[in-house]
């Protein structure tokens, strides 16, 4: 999938512009950057446009996960984005699908098995095949 794809599946997903769909894809990338071994990290955004790939640098030198919870992770996407937790939890359920779509299946899987339990409410609607994002 190319960069104009992946931001305008997410724009249609959010129901944003474009724009702000650039920004709410940065926040959540930024965020699961944090949350991922950097092999892992390394891996996702191979699979990635370079734009995003640029998003999803590990630190140097540091391959662990920086360890926090789905609250701890939507509270940190609200913050980068600006907006309450219910607009950021749609925002990474919108981000998570468009990942889905635009990786392999194996690499959004191995993403996928970092993420601790909590975080199911905002992936299991991403695994179902044709997911689309909930409302309401």
């Amino acid at each position: 999938m190319n960069y104009d794809t992946f931001v305008d599946q997410v724009a249609q997903r959010t129901r944003t512009s474009s724009e702000r769909a650039v920004e709410l894809t940065r926040a959540t990338l930024e965020t699961l950057a944090e949350r991922l071994t950097g092999g892992e990290l390394l891996d996702l955004a191979a699979q990635l446009p370079k734009p995003l790939q640029l998003v999803l640098k590990p630190t140097p030198g540091l391959e662990a996960a920086d360890r926090f919870g789905a609250a701890e992770f939507i509270a940190r996407v609200g913050q980068r984005a600006g907006v309450d937790a219910n607009a950021a939890r749609d925002t990474v359920r919108a981000v998570f699908t468009t990942l889905r779509e635009a990786i392999s299946g194996g690499e959004f899987d191995d993403v996928i098995v970092q993420l601790p339990r909590d975080y199911r409410d905002m992936v299991e609607p991403v695994l179902a095949p044709g997911a689309t994002l909930r409302r309401g």
